[in-house]
């Protein structure tokens, strides 16, 4: 879990004096793995690998905006102290990563003479490694075995299935959850704190809710959400993000619940006219219902299995309102009497 103390998070040099405001991303940004939020067994591994210096190739698996690359670049720091800048190379998605990277670059790098602490290797930081080609990772593969003794490799990926065998095997696979809801609570209360930002229950809420685990995208809402309307209520939430209101949704279902398709379909056109797509609005839909305690057990599997079959037709490109008013037809259907249907 992350220390409660936001540690070693000052702003940039002059970034504040000169008016200019660093992302709250980048300035609360963990620069320890004391300070990375959840995912504590993992995080410990990492923390035995940071005593020891004996780091093997690692592929940090897990959705984004979870702490994988900020992991990644903790455990660098941890390693190499003060040798980070000469030690590490980086390569994100955005650069060019083809086959001639990997042989001329990452090569050169590897090949480079550094002076580091003691047992340490030097690091090289792929991250997005999933999007990398085949014929770049086949290259990669044998240059992770040349140049073992002096360099590591971690890979930061969302899927580590599109990373291929042979480089697998040479690797420890780190898999990182989703963030808990309160751990995502935890780190926006102290940034609340630290940048004075007033907020109520329901603007928290609301966060928590639109950012699915994502804790990159919990801070950018809570800084846009402040930046734009100095309080963080839900309404401003829901305005920012963008998102299908979950109250619109809840009052939708209760109407199914009751039988009432006219009142229901009222709310969905409301939806639909605020511009959302068929897919934000059945996955809001299926997000709410989840969590609906007025929804008996029962009732909310057969919510759940019709709204899952909605939302595979709407991702096989049917994603007309019909399709949603077809769904919310079939949930009214279920809490009516059989024999109304009999000709």
């Amino acid at each position: 879990m992350a220390s409660s103390s936001v540690k070693g998070k000052a702003p940039a040099n002059g970034a504040a004096s000169s008016g200019y405001e660093l992302p709250w991303v980048e300035k609360y940004r963990p620069q320890s793995l004391d300070d990375v939020v959840g995912n504590v067994d993992t995080i410990e591994r990492l923390k035995v690998i940071a005593k020891d210096g004996n780091c093997p190739h690692i592929i940090i698996s897990g959705l984004p905006g979870i702490g994988k690359t900020t992991s990644i670049h903790c455990l660098a720091h941890q390693l190499l102290g003060d040798a980070y800048k000469e030690g590490v190379l980086e390569l994100n998605a955005s650069d060019e990563r083809g086959i001639d990277v990997v042989r001329n670059k990452i090569k050169a790098f590897a090949q480079k003479k550094v002076t580091l602490p003691p047992g340490r290797h030097k690091i090289v930081i792929l991250d997005e490694a999933d999007s990398m080609t085949g014929g770049a990772q086949q290259a990669l593969r044998r240059t992770m075995e040349i140049y073992s003794n002096t360099t590591r490799f971690c890979l930061a990926c969302n899927m580590s299935n599109k990373i291929i065998e042979p480089i697998q095997s040479r690797c420890a696979i780190l898999r990182y959850a989703k963030l808990r809801d309160t751990e995502v609570l935890k780190r926006l209360l102290e940034i609340c704190e630290m940048e004075k930002v007033e907020y109520n229950d329901d603007g928290l809420t609301a966060l928590i809710f639109t950012c699915e685990g994502d804790m990159r995208q919990a801070i950018n809402n809570l800084q846009s959400t402040h930046s734009g309307f100095g309080f963080v209520s839900g309404e401003n939430v829901f305005k920012v993000c963008d998102q299908p209101h979950p109250v619109i949704v809840q009052s939708m279902i209760r109407l199914c619940l009751k039988g009432d398709i006219d009142a229901a379909m009222e709310k969905l056109n409301e939806l639909w006219e605020q511009g959302y797509s068929s897919v934000d609005i059945v996955v809001t839909i299926f997000r709410v219902t989840k969590t609906f305690d007025e929804l008996p057990e029962y009732m909310k599997l057969e919510f759940i299995k019709e709204i899952g079959f909605t939302h595979m037709r709407i991702l096989e490109g049917v994603g007309t309102i019909i399709q949603l008013g077809g769904l919310l037809a079939r949930l009214c259907k279920m809490n009516m009497q059989p024999t109304l249907f009999q000709l």
